[in-house]
């Protein structure tokens, strides 16, 4: 009997843990992933979060979306899966046990523990952020771009790389939201103006004449508003300066000089919108190849035997890990231009024979420094008779300018 007993005692506690890891299971499914509305991996480094927080945001923003409800509860998880990602600890009990272990722990979950999500928008883009609408009020002016240069190899302009930057700019003082003031109690309406930021001046022209005109009030700098205390952080300035971090995505085929936009990444400011960042791509000087348009030119020595009778030889290619076969059979005059097609830059967009520019290779002969005179009797006797086929160097400077010119239609000629 008490053998029965036992095993209906383990059968029920065997069938209760079942029924609770099916409940916490459908619990876990009906749970929000922080992750995918991110759209990282949950090995995503906190500037990634970050990066993708910022580009999501912006892009979901209901001034950007006004009256699509779908893009203003896209703009809430999103700020509410940055919150918790961009904290360890927070992040570390949402692995462990989802949202339900945030709300156990007093932490942010169920909406009620997250802040506000404009507040945390307004920790990248200011406080005073706001996208200009179509038929709404008019925008506030607009900040000036940040140009800066950014080195890249030949390498990551042919397969293409991710680079970080940080940069240094200027941002709205968190403490006072960039009012300038240490509290909203210590912001007060202008004595001189009353508020409205201008001052009516009368001037007396003559006997009975006064000319009345309005002016900017230079108490308050045109504001409306003084500042009793000043933000103990921004000194009053409303903006400090911080330090961000861009994530310069270089496609494969991308040029010397090609600009990367950034919208909205410049200096902040309260009295107007944030400019742009742009990058500048600036490639470095390569060992081998020199690039013009999508094709690679380089330059090859080869002995005065070799020009002769032919070689073959490589090259390193411009990807690092493979070899460019050179091979010649015949002649190759000094000057001569080999076109090796489709091995040069990638084209953005093509397919097929288009996907890619050319390799060109110009050779050059390396020459005897002296001659001894039985060398010189040899060589008579070995070219003495061949004047009728000497080579006047017209291939190869035909050669050499349809290589300047792009043209892929000379090679191999001789």
């Amino acid at each position: 009997m008490a053998l029965l007993l036992r095993k209906a005692i383990l059968l029920i506690l065997a069938v209760a843990l079942c029924v609770a890891v099916l409940f916490a299971e459908a619990v876990r499914a009906d749970e929000k992933d922080y992750y995918k509305i991110l759209g990282v991996s949950r090995e995503a480094s906190t500037q990634e979060i970050k990066r993708q927080y910022k580009t999501l945001s912006r892009k979901h923003h209901p001034d950007k979306n006004p009256g699509d409800e779908k893009a203003h509860e896209r703009f809430i998880e999103l700020a509410e899966a940055y919150e918790v990602l961009s904290d360890d600890e927070k992040r570390e009990i949402y692995n462990r046990y989802g949202e339900e272990g945030l709300k156990n722990q007093g932490g942010a979950g169920g909406g009620a523990g997250f802040h506000d999500p404009f507040d945390i928008f307004a920790q990248f883009f200011g406080g005073h952020v706001r996208f200009e609408r179509r038929g709404g009020a008019r925008a506030k002016p607009r900040g000036p771009d940040v140009h800066i240069n950014v080195p890249v190899t030949l390498l990551e302009l042919y397969g293409g790389t991710e680079i970080e930057v940080d940069i240094s700019k200027q941002m709205i003082c968190p403490h006072c939201d960039g009012s300038g003031a240490a509290s909203p109690d210590d912001i007060e309406t202008c004595s001189t103006c009353s508020g409205s930021g201008v001052r009516i001046v009368k001037q007396i022209l003559g006997p009975g004449i006064v000319q009345q005109m309005q002016t900017t009030c230079d108490a308050c700098s045109g504001k409306g508003k003084k500042v009793a205390r000043p933000c103990p952080r921004c000194k009053g300035s409303r903006v400090h300066a911080d330090a961000d971090t861009l994530s310069i995505r270089v496609e494969p085929g991308m040029r010397d000089g090609e600009e990367i936009t950034f919208e909205g990444e410049g200096d902040q400011h309260p009295d107007h919108e944030p400019g742009s960042v742009v990058v500048r791509l600036v490639q470095q000087r390569h060992a081998i190849y020199e690039r013009h348009g999508d094709n690679l030119h380089a330059e090859v020595t080869v002995t005065l035997l070799d020009a002769l009778v032919g070689f073959n030889r490589t090259i390193r290619h411009v990807d690092g890990k493979s070899d460019i076969d050179l091979r010649r059979q015949g002649v190759t005059p000094p000057g001569f231009v080999q076109t090796l097609p489709g091995k040069g830059m990638p084209r953005r967009g093509q397919t097929g024979r288009e996907r890619a520019g050319d390799v060109r290779v110009t050779y050059w002969i390396q020459f005897p420094l002296s001659v001894s005179e039985s060398e010189k009797v040899a060589l008579a006797s070995l070219f003495g008779g061949w004047d009728d086929a000497k080579w006047d160097g017209s291939s190869a400077k035909a050669a050499a300018r349809a290589a300047t010119k792009g043209s892929s239609s000379v090679h191999d000629e001789l």
